[in-house]
């Protein structure tokens, strides 16, 4: 027979082991349990009769959406492993669930991840800053339907609410839920309210249900889930447009808060008032400056200096021109050799000059011609000034001191 070392011994366990148990499910009760702080969980998962080493390594570790805990019964997927230095074995776990619920949480995740990838989750609708009216799809003999509207009136009772009765547990639970949904959509509500008590993940399956996650992203109306307590959370919470952590704190979050409305109206009051006093006291004191300029700059006061002075200046105008006057007629009452002299000398020139043109009249007369034994001829009432210009046959007037005489031009010779 041959003789094998230790590791050799422990090497062909390992092969013996891994090649045998390469894919292991395995339940127990979680105990010893430790988060290094490389990231590897190390635990021991046991029985009433016996006990398992186990551990999961960082790369499966982030991969849980839970946390494992102390006492905690799991189901363990993994492969069995042996340790060489030690020799050994232990389960490295690669998935765990948690019995009883493994299936529902899994079905859970791979909802949510289905959803979210779709876009469920974004594009949220405002909800209204003052709802007037709400529908709330709970049921109508639950202690939650009282809890919120205790806390509605007490926030803000100027709200409506109107109670669908839904079934939130149970068989028929999914249709009652989207049936109201869609019902509550059609009917004009600021929002909806889906509301319930807590419960286990059985309990609340209902609301991750797809043809509730259907009916509440395909509603017009923005939506709130109210779900379980705060640790509850459903895929309600993420499609909704707000996800509340009970039903009582969906009225807190929902509703305004008529305490803090009133307080700050009457800050707004008491602002306005400081304010508009301000502009009162300031517009009053440019009222009092207006008022003192006036006074300072009246109109009537300018006008009364404009007058005064024109008073002034008439009263010297008056003097000036009776100055004027003063010297002017003492300018006449005093003779004057020269302005005599000169007036003789103009005279004297415009008597030559009248007596030159009275000469040249005299020899233009037409009387003095006719006295000289001349004669004027006249055609039509008309001076002739050529005869040799006389048409034949034109009558004429000849005209002297002594007579006319009416003759007719027979023929004319140019000299």
């Amino acid at each position: 027979m041959q003789t094998l070392s230790v590791s050799e011994v422990n090497a062909q366990i390992k092969g013996l082991l891994e090649a045998t148990f390469i894919q292991v499910r395995v339940s127990g009760e979680v105990s010893n349990f430790t988060h290094h702080s490389s990231g590897h969980l190390y635990f021991t998962l046991k029985d009433k009769e016996s006990t398992l080493k186990c551990v999961m390594f960082r790369g499966n570790a982030i991969k849980l959406k839970f946390q494992i805990q102390e006492g905690m019964e799991l189901t363990l997927e993994g492969a069995i492993s042996v340790y060489v230095p030690r020799g050994e074995y232990q389960l490295n776990c690669a998935k765990a669930y948690p019995n009883g619920i493994g299936e529902l949480t899994l079905a859970y995740e791979q909802l949510k991840e289905s959803y979210a990838a779709k876009g469920y989750f974004a594009n949220k609708k405002p909800l209204p800053k003052f709802p007037k009216k709400i529908a709330l799809l709970t049921s109508s003999t639950g202690a939650v339907l009282h809890d919120m509207l205790r806390v509605a009136q007490k926030r803000w009772n100027l709200v409506e609410f109107v109670v669908l009765n839904t079934l939130v547990q149970g068989e028929g639970a999914t249709e009652s839920i989207a049936r109201n949904i869609a019902v509550a959509d059609t009917l004009g509500f600021d929002c909806i309210v889906l509301a319930r008590g807590g419960g286990s993940l059985e309990d609340l399956w209902a609301f991750n249900e797809p043809l509730v996650i259907e009916a509440i992203f395909n509603a017009e109306t923005p939506i709130v889930s109210a779900i379980g307590h705060e640790p509850d959370v459903v895929l309600s919470d993420f499609v909704a447009d707000l996800r509340a952590p009970t039903p009582s704190a969906a009225m807190e979050q929902l509703l305004p808060d008529q305490n803090e409305w009133l307080m700050l109206l009457d800050s707004t009051q008491e602002r306005l008032s400081k304010l508009l006093n301000g502009i009162l006291q300031s517009k009053a004191m440019q009222i009092r400056n207006f008022k003192k300029s006036l006074d300072e700059n009246s109109f009537f006061k300018k006008l009364s200096l404009l007058n005064a002075e024109c008073q002034s200046q008439r009263v010297f105008l008056e003097q000036k021109i009776e100055h004027i006057l003063a010297l002017n007629a003492i300018k006449l009452q005093t003779p004057n050799a020269q302005i005599h002299l000169k007036m003789e000398q103009t005279l004297a020139k415009f008597r030559t000059k009248l007596e030159s043109l009275k000469m040249q009249l005299e020899v233009k007369n037409p009387n003095n011609y006719q006295r000289a034994g001349y004669v004027c001829v006249l055609s039509g009432g008309k001076k002739i000034k050529k005869l040799s210009e006389v048409p034949l046959g034109t009558l004429l007037e000849l005209q002297d001191k002594s007579a006319v005489v009416r003759t007719e031009v027979k023929e004319v010779r140019k000299c």
